[in-house]
């Protein structure tokens, strides 16, 4: 609503510089307007509505951007001020120092603008306002790691706003993406693309902030992709969101804050504590002697003692141990032989339908 009172104003503020131009055109100012007054107002109006229009078609504004376009105006226009003065004592013509003025502001402010462009990702600093929010809240952004993209869990995570930091995908970690999803291997393929759609996913989510860093700062040039993702995180006060155990480890060798997604997984997996009871089907014989393999519905393996002479039964067991690493959760347990409980095999059912 604010902004569309902000959108009315403007109009009418149009409107009226449009009848003070009609206006002073008929008095002593004599402006070279006087032919055509509707044409002009009509003008004027027509400028605040192309406006509007424009700022209504550009829905995804970046402050940093406007940022850098407004003080690279600033600067430009000073240092042409004082090219201005530096050359005033000189025996110039009036005319020619006017014309070199306009053509030398003209450049300053271009390559001021284009310089703060390139360097907007280092220029938030001159913003104090905004950084000081930032810390107030103490939001930091999060660097994506080719392994979380391609995983898929992480668009699911973010649309559930546990997230609510902007989020970084470096370009090189792009580029790796891009030649995972044009390899040769059908299975390395379909994972690049996987990861290509989720970013994509996430782009078009409402209330993501999800921006490309295009730059590579001087310390992390011909370093590797994982060393580079995490001397970026350190360079832009991040944290790593990765599903790579190796690349953990790593980051926590350079204190850099890290989201390991499997570790996040585990930790919302129910918890089971030892004497707890609880169902699982026997599905294969496990590495030791004796042992049966189960797994539950959200994947966590069960190592079931003297099981394995269960295979394809559903049996009742006692939980004597969790194991939590990294890498999964393992539950071992023994069996418990007076509530087994054995499924009918597949024929048996098969030949109970016939």
């Amino acid at each position: 609503m604010a902004l569309w009172v902000l959108r009315v104003v403007f109009v009418v503020v149009a409107a009226g510089l449009g009848i003070w131009i009609v206006k002073a055109s008929v008095q002593p100012i004599q402006l070279p307007v006087h032919d055509h007054p509707i044409a002009i107002f009509l003008a004027v109006l027509g400028i605040a509505v192309g406006v509007i229009g424009l700022d209504m078609a550009v829905r995804r504004k970046r402050l940093d951007t406007i940022s850098a376009v407004y003080f690279g105006l600033i600067v430009g226009l000073l240092l042409a001020y004082t090219f201005h003065l530096a050359t005033t004592p000189l025996p110039i013509e009036p005319n020619v120092r006017d014309a070199l003025q306009l053509v030398t502001g003209m450049v300053l402010c271009y390559l001021c603008i284009s310089m703060l462009l390139q360097t907007r990702d280092d220029f938030r600093f001159i913003i104090p306002y905004v950084e000081f929010a930032r810390e107030v809240k103490g939001l930091k952004p999060f660097v994506i790691d080719t392994s979380a993209i391609i995983d898929g869990r992480i668009a699911d995570i973010i649309e559930t706003r546990l997230f609510d930091s902007q989020l970084i995908v470096p370009r090189f970690v792009l580029a790796e993406l891009q030649g995972i999803a044009d390899s040769s291997d059908r299975l390395r393929r379909s994972r690049g693309r996987r990861g290509l759609d989720v970013l994509n996913r996430l782009r078009s989510t409402s209330g993501v902030d999800l921006t490309i860093y295009e730059r590579e700062p001087q310390e992390i040039v011909d370093q590797p992709v994982d060393l580079k993702l995490v001397l970026l995180a350190k360079h832009l006060n991040a944290k790593v969101i990765t599903g790579d155990y190796n690349l953990n480890k790593v980051a926590q060798l350079h204190d850099v804050g890290v989201i390991n997604l499997n570790d996040l997984a585990n930790a919302l997996k129910p918890i089971f504590l030892p004497g707890e009871a609880l169902e699982v089907r026997v599905v294969k014989p496990g590495e030791e002697p004796g042992q049966g393999v189960g797994y539950l519905d959200d994947g966590t393996m069960v190592v079931i003692e003297a099981g394995r002479d269960q295979v394809g039964r559903t049996v009742r067991i006692i939980v004597t141990s969790v194991l939590q690493t990294s890498a999964g959760r393992m539950v071992f347990g023994r069996f418990d032989a007076p509530a087994a409980r054995e499924a009918p095999p597949a024929a048996t059912v098969a030949a109970a339908r016939k």
